[in-house]
């Protein structure tokens, strides 16, 4: 099933107010927005929206909020170019535009009473948070709960208060690592790739299912360790945010084979891309 769009706001962006910015690392920022008209956002999971920045353009970006949270809701910015530059110096109270939700998000609802293992890479936490606060707060919903997380050193890790809370909780087993630690860093966790994790889960290939997200080079790697797993492909899902630009499969910037991963994605289940050369 093709991700909600909401006729008016698939051309026309929707005004919505800054609430607060907080600093995450030095390159990303988490902006909480409100839509000035008072409705929800009402996406699911792995969604994104084209955020409107007037003087600037627009880009997408994914929502890192649940939507089991009413009203405003999050988007995890990195600073990489003219529009997120911009942003970034944006103040609390300042109006931006915004269009969507669009695309397809995770599949929460087929996903009930199943075991899931989320692999999050770098920015890649910022979509699966949605999903992971989800689940939490129907945690009832669903079976054991893994969170593996990794970034290049400890100073890129983002939402490092939530991952801290998360290690605490018997809700779900959450495990961090970072590729290098420099010597000047106090750091306690592991080090190394995130797949050295992947191994360590005890995983039921009939009841387990990864949501996995995170840098390009990542996926074939995560691949072959779920590969060693015996997970069945079609028991894997790929967030694949990259190169969209109109958010509706029109300008085909983002296309992938037959696929255009805006409109078909962000989410995709594995089993059916697996043979695209460029989505992996």
């Amino acid at each position: 099933m093709k991700g909600k769009i909401h006729n008016r706001t698939v051309f026309e962006p929707e005004k919505a107010t800054v609430l607060s910015i907080r600093e995450l690392t030095n390159q990303e920022k988490l902006f909480e927005l409100e839509l000035d008209n008072g409705e929800s956002l009402d996406h699911k999971p792995g969604q994104f929206i084209e955020l409107y920045l007037p003087g600037y353009g627009e880009a997408p970006f994914s929502i890192s909020s649940s939507p089991t949270k009413d009203g405003p809701f999050e988007l995890c910015i990195r600073a990489v170019g003219r529009v997120t530059n911009a942003l970034h110096r944006l103040d609390r109270g300042e109006k931006v535009g915004i269009r969507g939700p669009f695309g397809n998000g995770f599949p929460v609802e087929s996903l009930k009473g199943q075991d899931l293992l989320f692999i999050g890479g770098g920015l890649g936490l910022a979509p699966l948070r949605s999903f992971i606060n989800y689940v939490l707060s129907k945690k009832e919903d669903y079976g054991v709960t893994t969170v593996l997380y990794g970034c290049k050193n400890p100073l890129q890790r983002i939402f490092t208060s939530e991952l801290e809370r998360w290690k605490e909780l018997k809700a779900l087993d959450c495990i961090e690592t970072v590729d290098r630690c420099p010597v000047d860093i106090d750091w306690e966790g592991e080090v190394g790739v995130i797949t050295k994790l992947i191994p360590r889960v005890d995983l039921d290939p009939e009841t387990s299912y990864a949501i996995v997200c995170g840098p390009p080079v990542m996926y074939k790697f995560v691949m072959q360790e779920l590969d060693k797993k015996n997970l069945p492909d079609d028991h894997r899902f790929l967030s694949l945010e990259r190169r969209m630009r109109c958010g509706i499969g029109e300008c085909g910037h983002c296309q992938i084979g037959e696929y255009y991963v805006c409109r078909d994605g962000p989410v995709f289940n594995y089993a059916d891309i697996k043979d695209e050369e460029e989505a992996i």
